[in-house]
């Protein structure tokens, strides 16, 4: 036996040509994000969702069935809609991120923390004119799997896409966590260009491998379910021991 607890708020004014089953899904979706139904809990059933906001089991249905597609619910016949990982991948990096790529005993050093600073120029995916008219956040981490440092990473945003990123933490250390419960944005999708590179001085010191030492740089373009936030990152690899791979799982 289940309970369930609905932290309806005051109705916002909701656009007429919106449906009533996408108007459901994205309040279901907006509570899995912010963590009111955690992985591994179970969703209000279609019965509950009829009773509680006067709708057809078709209409419910069809927002469980939106919520499956997109990977935030598993739907077991018996047992009704239960949180999920989300696992999609992008190409050569993880939705989920690294730390939930990669699994436990990860650990990130943050060499810069987020900061406002001006564009990197020479990155291979320019970004927008809007974009330059302002300034970016950047930062900067190192990414280990036990006592092996395998990955170099940098970031840079738009500096007004995300109010009040500055002075926030990240969810349980991970960037997309945090864009997806604080903000509730998604990562959409992904443009990307690889180089071999012979590893810097500082990459190799980082990296602790030789210098000159070949190193895979992924440049990345991230779009997301925010029209005003792109993400620009460069990762700087050592995949001798922790390949990059490309298999998703639904």
């Amino acid at each position: 036996m289940f309970s369930y607890i609905y932290t309806e708020q005051k109705p916002k004014k909701i656009a007429v040509n919106i449906p009533r089953y996408r108007q459901i899904h994205n309040m279901l979706k907006a509570q899995i994000q912010q963590g009111t139904y955690k992985l591994g809990e179970h969703l209000p059933s279609e019965n509950h969702l009829c009773k509680s906001f006067n709708i057809t089991r078709t209409t419910a249905r069809k927002a469980l069935e939106e919520l499956q597609k997109e990977g935030y619910i598993e739907r077991i016949q018996g047992k009704g809609s239960i949180v999920r990982e989300r696992r999609k991948s992008l190409g050569l990096l993880n939705v989920k991120g690294f730390s939930e790529a990669v699994g436990q005993n990860v650990s990130t050093i943050f060499l810069q923390e987020p900061c406002m600073r001006e564009w990197k120029s020479g990155f291979p995916f320019t970004a927008g004119e809007s974009e330059r008219q302002n300034s970016c956040i950047h930062f900067e981490r190192l990414r280990t799997v036990g006592n092996d440092p395998v990955m170099l990473e940098n970031n840079w945003f738009s500096a007004n896409a995300l109010p009040g990123f500055l002075n926030a933490g990240f969810e349980e250390g991970s960037f997309f966590k945090t864009l997806s419960k604080n903000y509730q944005i998604e990562i959409k999708g992904s443009e990307q260009e690889l180089k071999a590179l012979p590893a810097d001085d500082k990459t190799s010191r980082l990296l602790k491998i030789k210098p000159e030492s070949p190193v895979l740089q992924i440049s990345i373009r991230f779009t997301t379910s925010h029209p005003g936030l792109i993400i620009y990152s460069e990762l700087i690899c050592n995949t001798r021991k922790y390949p990059i791979g490309n298999s998703y799982f639904m």
